[in-house]
């Protein structure tokens, strides 16, 4: 398989997965949900690598406590609507 199927296949998952995460999809928050998955997994399996990048880059570290700020609320309020409309 080429790199560029590849890609071409990870993109198609990573809207999809966007969309089911958050009820929308676009370029704009696809990119946002991967920062926040590349993130938190790094945070996760190499923590000392995440402090690192957070005292070097403070201003970072501060955007991306908003942009996972962002995503969680996001998915709170799908979530919420999706549960409103089971109920309807």
């Amino acid at each position: 398989m080429s790199i560029e199927t590849l890609q071409e296949q990870v993109d198609g998952l990573m809207e999809k997965y966007t969309e089911l995460l958050l009820g929308d999809s676009n370029d704009e928050l696809k990119e946002k949900v991967k920062l926040w998955a590349m993130y938190t997994h790094l945070s996760k399996t190499m923590p000392p690598l995440a402090k690192h990048w957070n005292q070097t880059y403070p201003e970072a570290k501060d955007a991306m406590k908003e942009l996972v700020s962002e995503i969680k609320t996001m998915n709170e309020e799908h979530r919420k609507s999706q549960e409103n409309s089971k109920s309807d």
